[in-house]
């Protein structure tokens, strides 16, 4: 399972993009959201932070 380059969401591999750079290094993205979002050089977006802080309460 691929995870989202942009927010760190594992999804499963029929959904999504794989984004192929010049260089060969590949850009997973779980949707068309984070994928505009990347694009447009937004890093801090409420919406990914927030996704991370419940991520790192639930593994605790």
């Amino acid at each position: 399972m691929p995870k989202c380059s942009f927010c760190g969401e594992m999804y499963e591999f029929p959904k999504g993009m794989t984004y192929v750079k010049k260089d060969g290094t590949p850009i997973y993205f779980c949707s068309s959201k984070c994928r505009k979002n990347y694009f447009m050089k937004r890093r801090k977006v409420r919406w990914v932070s927030k996704k991370k802080k419940q991520e790192k309460t639930s593994k605790k």
